[in-house]
């Protein structure tokens, strides 16, 4: 038995100790499921049906095991209140004939449901595998709440009543709680936990179960979810902040990043999101009713005319954090900036005259951007340092952008000349500051010829902190169809072999996704750790830490780091309406 385990026990051994107060109802009766009891008003319905698989994951040994050779987990067992709740888990489990463990799979079994009214009023139902567990479990709280009642000074705090032959409970204030048969049933307000006793008498009027909304949203999640939440968007929406909200003009970003979500959201009546658990993976996957407008709408810039239209892969590099890919048509995108960006601000003004300058008066939407394909793609990664400048104190990652050219023998030429002029007005500006300025070379690799420019070494001090510029090797390299931005000279030639290798493979687009980031946790936990004695620097000005305070903290956050796996998250549509998965990996080791 696994006694001294999990700070996530302690999460889900809360929503346990929270029945406090509640009363075993005399006989049993069969119960319709716990959405029936549930109004038809709910604004908000989270339901775990599937409590053996979400509960198996997190108590795996795998897990236990993780969690409890943790450094932050060594350090909570050492404080004397953890003591005193391992004390009462003790006790607890003596009292329930079993381990806690055991407690929370019975106690749970049968699933949970979650509800919000739009009276501010919650709901909480847990069904249990074992009726008597759950009593005993009463006896001990309710004893515990009245020990504590009298302490405070106030011996009639914890109370019952009587609705519907059923005994409810508080421990003071508004919250009540009963138990009918294995099912409890608590709120924070009386009036609700009546509602939810009416519906179970039949009384109540209709329930949430009854929604064709709330049938249609688990119809689309289908069996697979261990977990769902479903949302009432049509009664949010009549709430007058949230309906302005929604029918505001589109913000630029936004509508770049994630198009088209503001516009389902305002034609949607419900949102649904199902949680999976496959092994170390937890997926989440949201979808909405309403129709998208797609490439007749607003967001047109984030469509394929084709069926089997989207972004394309991600493109994979040495030592890589993230990869982002887009399906954006940036001409058509921003051939639309009168509607998109309404008041036209300094800054875009100056971006506007900038452009112009390094594309030699160019059309920035129908000369510049209209050569360049919708498919966008950036990539992330750790930086391999040249030891001729070593390592800066602050070692920031490498990153790229890549573009495919409509007409690469043209196009090529016509970025060579915009990229030269920016490096010459990076350079005018740093004599100005009388800092270094950057020198341009053309080495070749793969049979790519490319540009890149790097700071002056002739003045680097040995004995002095490499500075932060010697992050930086600005690179352009424009080969076959590709047009490759790298912040560094090593990321560009792993960019250079790896899209050689891809265009090799032909790979198929993404069909029905414009959207997709991928993140590697263990290159991330690398790079923060190479940063290490930065973050405990920052923690130290920021929070006013010693060193010694500071190094506890920021290992204490780096060890938690290291159980992030990784992180997928796809936005798109299907038949229309839009869709949006995320998968997260925890990592467990060997």
């Amino acid at each position: 038995m696994f006694r001294n385990s999990v700070v996530i026990s302690v999460l889900l051994l809360s929503l346990v100790l929270s029945a406090a107060g509640s009363s075993m109802a005399v006989g049993a009766e069969p119960l319709a499921p716990a959405i029936k009891w549930i109004p038809n008003d709910a604004l908000l319905v989270v339901e775990l049906t599937n409590p053996e698989a979400f509960i198996e994951a997190v108590l795996c040994p795998e897990a236990v095991s993780a969690v409890t050779s943790n450094a932050a987990y060594k350090h909570l067992t050492s404080q004397d209140g953890y003591k005193q709740f391992e004390q009462g888990l003790r006790m607890i489990e003596a009292s329930l004939g079993t381990d806690w463990q055991n407690a929370i799979k019975q106690l749970l079994a049968g699933g949970v449901t979650f509800a919000v009214r739009p009276d501010e009023s919650v709901s909480l139902i847990v069904d249990s595998a074992d009726a008597e567990m759950l009593g005993k479990l009463q006896e001990i709280l309710l004893n515990l709440a009245r020990a504590e009642a009298v302490k405070q000074g106030n011996p009639g705090a914890v109370k019952s009543s009587e609705y519907g032959g059923i005994t409810g409970w508080t421990l003071g204030g508004d919250d009540v709680h009963c138990i009918v048969n294995n099912r409890l049933l608590m709120s924070n307000k009386p009036a609700a936990l009546k509602a939810m006793l009416d519906l179970r008498e039949g009384s109540g009027g209709q329930t949430i179960a009854d929604s064709p909304a709330y049938k249609q949203a688990k119809a689309d999640l289908g069996s697979k979810p261990v977990a769902s939440v479903f949302v009432n968007l049509k009664s949010i929406k009549s709430e007058p902040s949230i309906a302005a909200a929604l029918n505001q003009g589109p913000d630029p970003v936004a509508s770049l990043l994630i198009p088209g979500v503001t516009e389902a959201l305002r034609e949607s009546n419900w949102a649904a999101v199902g949680l999976s658990v496959d092994g170390y993976k937890l997926g989440l996957e949201a979808t909405l009713d309403g129709k998208m407008a797609g490439k007749d709408g607003p967001a047109s810039y984030a469509w394929s005319d084709k069926p089997d239209g989207g972004a394309l892969p991600n493109i994979s590099v040495p030592r890589q954090i993230a990869g982002m890919t887009f399906y954006r048509d940036l001409q058509t995108f921003y051939a639309a900036k009168d509607e998109l960006f309404p008041q036209r601000t300094a800054g875009l003004i100056f971006f506007e005259n900038m452009m112009g300058i390094f594309f030699t008066g160019r059309d920035l939407t129908d000369e510049v951007l209209a050569e360049l394909e919708p498919e966008v793609r950036f990539v992330v990664a750790e930086q391999k340092y040249d030891s001729e400048t070593g390592k800066p104190a602050l070692q920031l990652p490498s990153f790229a952008a890549i573009f495919r050219m409509d007409n690469p023998d043209y196009f090529s030429e016509v970025m060579e000349e915009a990229w030269q002029k920016a490096l010459g007005l990076i350079n005018f500006t740093s004599g100005q500051q009388a800092q270094p300025g950057l020198i341009l070379y053309r080495p070749a690799h793969n049979g790519v010829t490319f540009s890149v420019s790097r700071y002056s070494t002739a003045d680097i001090d040995e004995n002095a902190e490499v500075h932060s510029r010697y992050n930086f090797r600005p690179s352009l390299a424009t080969f076959d169809e590709w047009l490759v931005i790298s912040s560094t000279e090593s990321l560009a030639r792993d960019l250079i072999d790896a899209l050689k290798a891809e265009t090799a493979k032909q790979p198929k687009a993404l069909a029905g996704v414009h959207s997709m980031v991928e993140v590697n946790g263990r290159q991330l936990v690398s790079i923060l750790k190479a940063n290490r004695a930065n973050l405990v620097r920052q923690n130290m000005i920021d929070d006013g830490h010693t060193k010694e305070e500071a190094e506890a903290a920021i290992g204490v956050i780096l060890s938690i780091a290291e159980y992030f796996g990784g992180a997928k998250i796809e936005l798109g549509s299907e038949d229309g309406r839009m869709r949006a998965k995320l998968e997260l990996e925890v990592n467990l080791g060997e």
